[in-house]
Parts: C-alpha cells; sequence; structure tokens
C-alpha cells in the first residue's frame, strides 16, 4: 500500500522538476524491527515508524533521479551513525554534497511532510529566503548551536520553526537544526517540558514556544551562542 496518493505524488513530482537543482542525498537510519517481544521495551526502542519513513522515502526517491536515498540500521552501522552523529531513530539526513546538519528525527508526515520537501528544495539550490541581516549574523558565529524543533504532525505552526532552524542550519557550519517528533521521542519531550508546540530548544539552555518571526528565532539562537546584542 502507498503512503503518497496519485494528487500528492504529482504535486511533488512537479514541485520537484521545478525546483530541484542538484542532487539531494537522503541517508536514513532505522532499526530492524525485532521478531521478540521484549516485555517493557518502549516505542522509541522498537522504532515504531521505521518502516513506513523508510517507505515515504523510497516512494519520494522514485520521483526525481536527483534524489538518492541510503538506508542504514543503527545497531548494524553504529560507525555511520556516530559518523551522522544519529542516537535516535528513525532518523533523516537531508545533504547535498557535503552535510549541513539538517535533521528529521521522526516520520515527517502530516504538515512536516512539506517542511521535508522544503528542505530538501533548499539543500538542492543551496541556498535559503533568510534575510540578509539573519545571514550576516549566522556567519559571525563562533560557538556551535543545536536547534532541537519538537513538533506534532497535526500542528499547522510547526513547519514554520522547522523551516527556520533547517534554513539556518544550511547557512551556518556552526549551526544544526533537528525536527523532532514529540509522540515519538516521549522521554524527550518530557525531558524538554514539552507541552505544547511547536517548542524549539537551543543547546539544551534556550527556548522558544510557538511559532515566531524569523528575527525572534534568531534573537534565541544568538542568545544560546553567548552573542549579546
Amino acid at each position: 500500500m502507498v503512503l503518497l496518493n496519485q494528487e500528492v505524488r504529482d504535486f511533488t513530482q512537479k514541485k520537484f522538476e521545478a525546483e530541484l537543482i542538484n542532487p539531494v542525498n537522503l541517508v536514513f537510519f532505522m532499526k530492524e524491527k525485532s521478531p521478540l517481544i521484549v516485555p517493557g521495551q518502549s516505542a522509541e526502542e522498537e522504532c515504531t515508524y521505521c518502516p513506513e519513513t523508510k517507505q515515504l522515502l523510497e516512494e519520494l526517491s522514485s520521483l526525481s533521479d536527483k534524489i538518492n536515498l541510503t538506508v542504514y540500521d543503527i545497531d548494524k552501522e553504529p560507525a555511520r551513525a556516530a559518523e551522522f552523529q544519529i542516537d535516535k531513530v528513525p532518523a533523516i539526513v537531508v545533504m547535498g554534497e557535503k552535510d549541513f546538519g539538517i535533521r528529521f528525527f521522526g516520520i515527517p508526515s502530516g504538515y512536516e511532510f512539506m517542511s521535508l520537501l522544503e528542505a530538501m528544495v533548499d539543500v538542492s539550490r543551496g541556498e535559503t529566503e533568510l534575510k540578509e541581516q539573519t545571514k550576516e549574523a549566522l556567519k559571525s558565529l563562533d560557538k556551535e548551536v543545536n536547534i532541537q524543533v519538537f513538533v506534532t504532525p497535526t500542528c499547522p505552526y510547526c513547519p514554520m520553526a522547522v523551516r527556520l532552524a533547517h534554513q539556518m542550519s544550511l547557512e551556518s557550519t556552526k549551526v544544526k537544526g533537528a525536527m523532532v517528533e514529540a509522540g515519538e521521542f516521549p522521554d524527550l519531550a518530557q525531558k524538554y517540558e514539552v507541552y505544547g508546540v511547536p517548542k524549539t530548544i537551543f543547546n539544551d539552555s534556550v527556548s522558544l514556544e510557538g511559532a515566531v518571526p524569523e528575527e525572534m528565532f534568531l534573537e534565541h539562537l544568538l542568545k544560546a551562542a553567548g552573542v549579546k546584542n
């Protein structure tokens, strides 16, 4: 059974034909489902959505010859996981010739499907739509910033925050931006007190709730980097 219906496939294929310029490499990390039922094993350990995420990426990669998909099992390829700094699955790395730090943890379904498509287009084009002031501020960073944007598939405001995190990651080698699906990683959601989405965590030290303008998002990023206004 296909995940993308014909209408979505047609829309996506047209978008790829019109907007993809350079090749996009999707690197997917998953965990094979264990044939054994382990008492007390969490959904995270089982990776409930790994098969569906893999299928989604396979269907996407079939829509353009500019998309390359590589699949790794995190248990069988620990060195690869360490190379890409992957510590949970399902995990998607969206990259071009190099890795920009753009990540999806959890299946990008619902509203987050567009976040995945936009990340692929941005990486393919090698540029973002961020304001010039934002780009200049990001160039001056001398400390790394890790951004985690907690989302749910039914949140219409979440893609805005995810897109900003990914675009800032594309603009600066000091920034890494990740979507984290809160329902698939409940322990993380509890750790960061995610009671509503989107909730963005910068370097474990600065938090931001809700979808906010680019300037405010940047302000919190700079604060996490220790940059004084």
